[in-house]
């Protein structure tokens, strides 16, 4: 799992910065967006440590997510940080699902 997340130097020394700070933990979370086709949205926030979280240390660095962003971590996700729009987690997963075939 640790080799599917890359963190860039920006986003590693922001979130060196902050987790210094306080007890949050960095967690990824997926947003699931669409109707008929499907897109995931990832996010990464400051946050509690849930009970059932997966636990990865990344470079000194704890990451947590659930069960349920897990299973769309399949491919290479990308967290980077730029100051005036925040962390950006590179999206993952889109599905197309909903092709209709009409005879």
């Amino acid at each position: 799992m640790i080799d599917k997340i890359k963190i860039t130097e920006a986003a590693m020394n922001k979130l060196k910065e902050m987790t210094c700070k306080g007890a949050q933990i960095p967690r990824i979370d997926a947003d699931i967006a669409g109707g008929c086709g499907v897109s995931v949205k990832f996010s990464l926030l400051l946050d509690e440590p849930r009970r059932n979280d997966v636990l990865i240390e990344y470079e000194g660095i704890q990451l947590r997510f659930d069960h349920f962003t897990k299973r769309y971590l399949d491919e290479e996700t990308q967290i980077d940080y730029k100051e005036d729009c925040g962390f950006i987690v590179e999206e993952g997963f889109v599905s197309n699902a909903c092709a209709i075939e009409i005879n």
